[in-house]
């Protein structure tokens, strides 16, 4: 496994992330379409270690806290604290109360620390802002969340899936407040939603903010043929609201650049988003065991200028979505 810096900053991370939405709980309602209870997951954990997919990243609200349970007991498992970068979230609601969602101080307080008890450690590497919280004022967001470095519970701090313009909004913040700044964005990036290279990409290559992409295959749908179904397709309503008939242009492309090359598309799908100078690790979801596997081949995978060609233009604009 190949790796690089989070961004500008001095963490060391492996260029793929492992994505744990998928493991916690099969009764869960995030994700909609269900999650791997611990005997189906274990051996996702086990095999990302044994590809050196050491950085692995969940939220709080995935499986309402199961996810991170199961993440801290592979990381106890399978390797150790000091081995995994281990990354999650918080905004959505987890509880009724004050501290339940959002991002006001009793929230980040909180959470976070409901958060190691669920991982079973005493720090996070990096804390991430799951969504742009409108409700709680920026500077209250930022120095909470600087409180967290100090108090040693977290060692970076990231964001997620916002307009640029708040973003930049956030990052000018703690610099006038001397407060910790964020390192990484988890944005939704893949050959079928580029929408982040409007304005997004331009700022985290300016402010030396390393992107972690969510969705690099488009939610499975530039991994296999157009018409091809699976048990996802229909049970996932924000693909549904993403994705376009026009896609399928982009998706053919991806299928005979695949074929000639002899790869599975996923591969090429994968080493188009880890070309671009920005990502520094995109976060791979896997469910079957040649996920892991044909995902770390595509980091070794270059693109030629006529592939990447091919696989562009059929590119269809749409709005932004996901904030």
């Amino acid at each position: 496994m190949k790796y690089t810096r989070l961004g500008s900053s001095g963490l060391r991370i492996p260029r793929l992330a492992l994505g744990t939405m998928t493991y916690g709980s099969p009764t869960s309602q995030v994700p909609a379409w269900g999650a791997f209870a611990w005997e189906e997951a274990a051996p996702f954990y086990r095999q990302a270690v044994e590809l050196g997919i050491t950085f692995w990243d969940t939220a709080n609200v995935y499986s309402e806290g199961a996810s991170e349970e199961l993440t801290g007991r592979a990381m106890r498992e399978f390797s150790t604290r000091e081995e995994i970068v281990l990354a999650t979230k918080l905004h959505f609601r987890m509880h009724d109360g004050p501290g339940g969602q959002g991002l006001s101080r009793k929230a980040v307080m909180e959470q976070i620390d409901a958060s190691l008890r669920r991982l079973g450690t005493d720090y996070v590497d990096l804390y991430q802002i799951h969504r742009f919280d409108p409700a709680t004022p920026i500077e209250e967001t930022m120095e909470a969340l600087h409180d967290v470095v100090k108090a040693g519970k977290a060692r970076y701090l990231g964001a997620s899936a916002m307009h640029a313009w708040q973003f930049a909004t956030m990052q000018h913040a703690a610099d006038l407040g001397g407060w910790t700044r964020f390192v990484s964005m988890q944005d939704q990036y893949s050959l079928l939603y580029r929408e982040e290279e409007r304005e997004m990409m331009g700022l985290l290559a300016h402010q030396g903010v390393g992107a972690i992409p969510y969705s690099p295959l488009a939610k499975g749908r530039v991994a296999r043929p157009w018409a091809t179904a699976t048990s996802r397709s229909g049970n996932d309503p924000v693909a549904d609201a993403t994705f376009v008939d026009a896609d399928k242009g982009v998706v053919d492309a991806v299928e005979h650049v695949a074929a000639e090359r002899g790869v599975p598309m996923s591969q090429v799908a994968l080493a188009w988003v880890l070309r671009n100078p920005v990502v520094s690790a995109p976060i791979v979801g896997a469910t079957k065991p040649r996920h892991l596997a044909d995902a770390s081949a595509a980091v070794d995978l270059e693109l030629s200028s006529d592939e990447v060609q091919a696989l562009e233009e059929h590119y269809a604009v749409r709005e932004p979505k996901g904030f």
